[in-house]
């Protein structure tokens, strides 16, 4: 079943960021584009590869107004501990979830229920609460920040502009297309 459209449901969890601790919730994320990072663990391989990647466009989705929140099983006392141990995830800007009781995991449907992880799940969530485009990697294969980075601003741009759709590789500025009847068998 789909989660396109499905607006994610009330939460209250802790978080490290800035090195320290606080409260994020569903009322945080009103009014902005939120990205969901979901990975299995901290203190992993792949993990650190991918939010080191995130970390370096932070500035980038700032800039679009979308807020990164990575999202793992682990407390937040394991994230600072993460941090503090591991150059590369000390790098990091944007909220890092905590999500032992797997509230989050479950509802995005990413919660792995025989080992208490989560899956590699990418969500861009519009301003309103709703997920807008998604992708679960099996755990041994990474994800790339730019192409997610691509996606919210398409995600972006096609709210705005309800009449126009972005073809594969759309970049802001690249041309668009308006879909209709004379555009059938042309492309």
């Amino acid at each position: 079943m789909s989660l396109i459209n499905k607006e994610i449901s009330d939460f209250s969890v802790q978080a490290f960021q800035d090195n320290k601790f606080k409260t994020v919730s569903k009322e945080d994320l009103k009014g902005k584009w939120s990205v969901f990072f979901f990975y299995p663990a901290d203190f992993t391989f792949v993990c650190p590869t991918e939010l080191r990647d995130l970390a370096e466009l932070y500035e980038e989705f700032c800039k679009i107004d979308c807020e990164v929140y990575s999202v793992s099983c682990d407390t937040h006392f394991v994230h600072k501990a993460w941090h503090d141990a591991s150059e590369t995830i000390r790098k990091i800007r944007y909220p890092m979830l905590a999500d032992p009781t797997h509230v989050l995991a479950k509802d995005f449907e990413v919660y792995i229920e025989e080992t208490g992880l989560a899956e590699r799940g990418t969500f861009i969530v519009n301003p309103e609460g709703k997920i807008v485009a998604y992708e679960v990697n099996a755990g041994n294969v990474g994800r790339n920040a730019e192409e997610l980075l691509r996606k919210v601003m398409a995600s972006q741009f096609v709210r705005e502009h309800g009449d126009e759709v972005c073809p594969a590789r759309w970049k802001p500025g690249a041309d668009t297309l308006k879909p209709g009847l004379d555009l059938v068998g042309k492309i």
